[in-house]
């Protein structure tokens, strides 16, 4: 394994935090903490990390907040701000995979895997404040499992890195909620440095941190939340990991990480079956695009990357087909109004797009697209331009 140094995590002691002001409410105490963890954007490499491949993350300033304090009968109560009339009960040692399948599950799953992984996690009580839209495609479930792992760790006093965190939290969607997910959501969540894209490498567990700050650049990053909602718990995503694993294994091959683009011409020969051919297509060149971008940045050449972050949504949208018309509608019109690039970002059937844009070209090209969502008789977009974050640290 290689990994870059993993950034500080510094405790900030006063937060006007929500979390800390409902816990008082519900729980009639001051929380022993408050712990928080980011959403994320792929900058580009989607249904690349469940293939072994490469992603390039960055972590937001759209965070959900746990406030927390340690039980001893071994009760986890759990209140979300959003849901404030749902008060979620368990008894720890009783928590099972499928217990749940609202909300809480993300919660009650993360304190299952830390348990199973035989870490000493007792009761607590837990007030959360979701600030990552849900159903965006920003990663608000593996925002909500950081949360609460690092918060469950170090309320009881347990140290754990940053990677182990992540590939508990994962767990916890796998085999808890019942998500098929790759790894890079909770990783990026976990381990992201603010003003820095996160180049991970996941057959071969490589993390590096890629300068990414568009604004010193005179550039911007529009998120689009097309307010199209998607569930990776439905059937299509799951559908498409199927998918590529059965491609992998015609080929013979652990993942379709291990075609390279020389290579893909021949492995599309290999398959006999069109929507094979179509998975294995967008996973390998994706990869490559992944690299090319890494290399931009690191040349800090971002004019020259909206070409690359294009090509990637019309790989989602012809050969993997997770787009949906809001999004296609997006990245169009972003592109049509003096966009360098766009694409789509997330698992898909919903979520965020997101446009490469000069600064001065954001308000254009913002106005652009809510006008185009108002004409097509869309929801209202929701677009914002977010800071690059840091991952999960304890607040206060």
């Amino acid at each position: 394994m290689t990994m870059a140094s993993v950034p500080s995590v510094p405790s900030v002691p006063s937060v006007n935090s929500s979390a800390a002001a409902a816990f008082r409410r519900h729980i009639d105490v001051a929380p022993t903490g408050v712990w928080s963890a980011p959403g994320r954007v792929n900058l580009i490499g989607e249904h690349t990390d469940y293939n072994g491949g490469y992603v390039l993350p960055f972590a937001i300033d759209r965070r959900t907040d746990v406030a927390a304090s340690r039980r001893a009968d071994g009760i986890v109560r759990v209140v979300s701000l959003q849901k404030p009339d749902d008060v979620v009960t368990a008894d720890v040692a009783g928590l099972r995979p499928g217990d749940r399948r609202d909300w809480s599950a993300y919660v009650l799953g993360t304190v299952w895997a830390l348990r199973d992984a035989g870490l000493d996690i007792g009761g607590m009580d837990l007030v959360v404040d979701g600030g990552v839209p849900v159903g965006s495609g920003l990663s608000s479930s593996a925002a909500l499992e950081c949360a609460v792992a690092l918060a469950a760790t170090e309320l009881h006093d347990i140290e754990i890195s940053r990677e182990a965190l992540a590939r508990i939290s994962q767990r916890a969607e796998n085999d808890y909620v019942g998500v098929p997910c790759g790894l890079m959501d909770q990783m990026a969540v976990s381990v992201c440095r603010a003003g820095h894209a996160l180049f991970f490498d996941v057959r071969d567990d490589v993390r590096e941190y890629e300068p990414f700050a568009p604004e010193e650049s005179g550039f911007a990053l529009l998120v689009i939340d097309t307010r199209a909602q998607h569930a990776h718990s439905g059937g299509e995503y799951a559908a498409r990991r199927r998918s590529c694993e059965a491609a992998a294994a015609r080929l013979g091959v652990p993942s379709l990480r291990d075609i390279s683009v020389d290579q893909l011409i021949d492995a599309l020969a290999e398959l006999d079956d069109e929507e094979l051919r179509k998975r294995t297509r967008h996973v390998v060149t994706e990869n490559a695009r992944v690299l090319t971008a890494r290399e931009l940045l690191r040349a800090r050449k971002l004019s020259e990357l909206g070409a690359t972050l294009t090509a990637s949504h019309m790989s989602l949208r012809d050969d993997f087909e997770v787009t949906c018309p809001e999004l296609d509608l997006a990245v169009d019109t972003a592109l049509n109004s003096g966009a360098l690039g766009a694409r789509m970002t997330g698992g898909g059937f919903g979520g965020c797009a997101i446009a490469l844009v000069a600064a001065d070209a954001a308000p254009v090209v913002s106005s652009q697209v809510e006008q185009a969502f108002a004409n097509s008789g869309f929801r209202p977009p929701k677009i914002m331009v977010p800071n690059v974050a840091d991952g999960v640290l304890r607040i206060a």
